[in-house]
């Protein structure tokens, strides 16, 4: 079972300043239509435009950020199916850390084919027949 993890604003303050230069600040987009049929105004934060098409590049370089300088040497592993793999291959590949990324064998083409353009080392496995925690934790033993 997953224990809570409690973040507080200054957890967000503090990832905001740390991944500040290392990520596009990507602009919100409103819509009065939309606002008027709603009757509020919604803003959308357009994260389709950060470096490799979504949000999860400031997730991946808020980690690798504070990773060690033993663990920067080492590399970082990720299991994603595209987003994540993404934003994990490019993080490491600007901030010169290794790169392993379990996805998908179905996973879609582009994200499979970006992720090894950003210099990842992408292992692929079957969703059907696979373990991928397991193919994770394997790699981590091997190297």
């Amino acid at each position: 079972m997953m224990s809570a993890i409690s973040v507080t604003i200054q957890d967000v303050q503090e990832a905001a300043e740390r991944i500040s230069g290392h990520i596009r600040t990507t602009p919100l987009i409103e819509v009065p239509l939309l606002n008027k049929l709603l009757g509020f105004r919604l803003f959308i934060k357009a994260e389709n435009t950060q470096y490799t098409g979504s949000f999860k590049t400031r997730g991946a370089f808020n980690q690798l950020l504070q990773l060690t300088d033993e663990e920067k040497k080492r590399g970082v592993i990720a299991i994603s199916s595209g987003n994540h793999a993404q934003g994990v291959a490019y993080a490491a590949q600007i901030l010169g850390i290794q790169a392993v990324v379990v996805m998908p064998l179905d996973a879609p083409r582009l994200k499979l084919e970006n992720a090894r353009q950003y210099g990842a080392t992408v292992i692929n496995y079957n969703r059907e027949t696979d373990d991928r925690e397991a193919i994770g934790k394997r790699i981590a033993e091997e190297q």
